[in-house]
């Protein structure tokens, strides 16, 4: 069986999360770039397999599967990372951690209406949230060598990346509730017709 390339590119991002979990205990410089580069380059192959396989019509039930399961790991292994070496801390652990629960949500919502033949297409909002939840990952990940990069007046490398996580958390708030709301009513639906 023949794989096709968006579907390659998914495969490759679940590949690079141990290279990335390793890079992070790396000292100094290579242990904030390296992994900065390494979750880059996975938000990017995201984007990328997505758009190729609408553009050569390469969309598959593999793809389909992994691909969401290949985003969450990568985050959910960036924001461990940074809770457990103190980068995001005290309050900000919530912002993780909302970040997370809409992950887990969202994947058993799906599930729910796949058995429905119901699809939850993906809108523009969802898309902006994406965007500014691996941006801000990105650059919490850029560590000290970022600060010194991106420094001026009161706001840091850190200080813009926990102000994007809060940003990315309260739009994850918004669109995940928009979500239930609709997985709910599809089984109220359901529910009524048995």
């Amino acid at each position: 069986m023949k794989i096709k390339i968006p579907n390659i590119l998914t495969i490759g991002r679940i590949i690079i999360v141990p290279f990335f979990v390793t890079s992070f205990y790396l000292p100094g410089f290579f242990g904030d770039l390296i992994p900065f580069f390494l979750f880059v380059l996975a938000s990017f192959t995201d984007y990328l397999d997505g758009l190729l396989a609408r553009l050569f019509k390469e969309e598959s039930k593999l793809g389909e599967l992994l691909d969401p399961i290949a985003d969450k790991i990568i985050v959910a292994a960036a924001l461990i990372l940074l809770v457990m070496n103190g980068t995001i801390k005290n309050f900000e652990v919530i912002a993780a951690i909302i970040i997370l629960t809409r992950e887990i949500l969202i994947s058993g919502l799906r599930e729910f209406l796949a058995k429905l033949s119901i699809d939850m297409p993906v809108n523009s909002l969802t898309k902006v949230k994406t965007f500014l939840q691996m941006s801000a990952i990105a650059i919490l990940l850029t560590g000290e060598s970022g600060n010194k990069v991106i420094n001026f007046q009161d706001y840091n490398a850190q200080t813009i990346g926990i102000i994007l996580l809060w940003v990315s958390a309260f739009l994850t708030l918004y669109t995940g509730y928009d979500y239930l709301v609709k997985g709910i009513d599809h089984a109220l639906s359901k529910d009524k017709e048995n």
